[in-house]
């Protein structure tokens, strides 16, 4: 489970020492809004996202994934699967080319 701490950080479950810490870092406000409400950062929700997408990886596999790196996802709620279905189209709509015209 992650622990967020008041500095814009987050602990990592106990395998991992509470002297390393994820930095939470918001780029824009859209992207603030767009994780806003979920108990988990930004960089690992799209972690596991791009895990899933990239590498065609079950959401079995991305919970273990996640888990490797001291971060417990409960796979009773299907998180991994709600992450992938709502961020998703967010995704490919930031990487879709930029579309000005050329002169």
């Amino acid at each position: 489970m992650i622990h967020p701490s008041t500095e814009g950080t987050v602990a990592l479950t106990d395998r991992v020492p509470s002297s390393e810490r994820v930095r939470v870092n918001h780029h824009s406000p859209a992207e603030s809004e767009s994780f806003a409400g979920y108990r988990f950062p930004p960089e690992v929700i799209l972690l596991a996202v791009r895990s899933y997408l990239r590498y065609g990886l079950s959401y079995r596999d991305v919970e273990e994934l996640l888990a490797e790196r001291g971060i417990d996802v409960d796979q009773v709620t299907h998180t991994v699967y709600r992450w992938v279905q709502h961020f998703t189209p967010l995704l490919i709509d930031a990487a879709q080319p930029c579309r000005h015209a050329v002169p």
